[in-house]
């Protein structure tokens, strides 16, 4: 019991000092919170993405979800990198070693701030999404909130691994933009997944946000994904996740 305690009492300490720093970073909540949003009114301004499919469908409705992962890829490898990088560089982390607290706790800290943020963002764009475009909420919410917790779980896991891995805050931020995009490409920003040649869709289908896509799209549509998909992630997840703990440093 009492070690139970003496551990939670630095986590709790670690997880309120970060985030009262997070809710300092106005450009980060933006680009967290409201960019996914902007971008889902921007491609609903289009008339095409609002024009029903021969199923159903339209374009804007699967951008809902693509949306949402765009906020957990900003969160995961743009923001968590950047911080843990930077204060690597100016001896905080340092100064942490010397307390009770543990690098697990630093990163769950960071990763408990970023996915409350990215839940908070998911909110607002299926608001958004319902309210300004009539988007249907998904048929499987059940599947859907899974994948999407898989798809935060896998964002952040990204970010800790390019943190720890990462010798600066320059190299981080070099790393996490060439990320980003990689990812944005993979999870259907730019082109839906199900869109893609079959080649290319069978290659992006093996990374996590492009399993998750799919997955997300099937529980749009009232359909359980494919278990294949959920592997993809939970793989990807965990193993960047290990690399993230495993090769955390305190100092440069």
């Amino acid at each position: 019991m009492s070690t139970t305690t003496s551990s939670a009492g630095p986590a709790r300490a670690v997880l309120a000092a970060e985030a009262r720093l997070f809710l300092r970073e106005p450009a980060t909540l933006f680009w967290i919170l409201g960019f996914p949003t902007l971008l889902l009114v921007v491609l609903g301004a289009i008339p095409s993405f609002r024009e029903t499919g021969p199923d159903g469908t339209r374009v804007i409705d699967f951008y809902v979800p693509i949306t949402i992962m765009l906020a957990a890829i900003t969160a995961g490898v743009q923001s968590v990198p950047a911080v843990v990088s930077t204060y690597r560089e100016r001896g905080v982390l340092r100064r942490i070693a010397t307390t009770p607290a543990r690098p697990g706790q630093l990163l769950s800290a960071q990763y408990a701030i970023h996915a409350a943020a990215v839940v908070v963002a998911g909110v607002i764009v299926t608001a958004v999404g319902r309210v300004v475009y009539d988007v249907p909420l998904p048929e499987a919410p059940l599947p859907y909130l899974l994948v999407l917790g898989l798809v935060v779980a896998a964002s952040l896991a990204t970010g800790g691994a390019i943190a720890s891995l990462a010798s600066t805050a320059k190299v981080a931020a070099a790393i996490g933009t060439a990320a980003f995009f990689v990812l944005m490409f993979t999870s259907g920003v730019w082109l839906p997944v199900p869109a893609m040649p079959d080649v290319m869709a069978d290659i992006v289908r093996l990374t996590p946000l492009g399993a998750a896509a799919l997955g997300l799209e099937a529980a749009q549509l009232g359909d359980w994904p494919a278990w294949r998909d959920l592997v993809v992630v939970v793989l990807w997840t965990g193993g960047l996740g290990a690399v993230a703990v495993r090769f955390f440093r305190w100092d440069s």
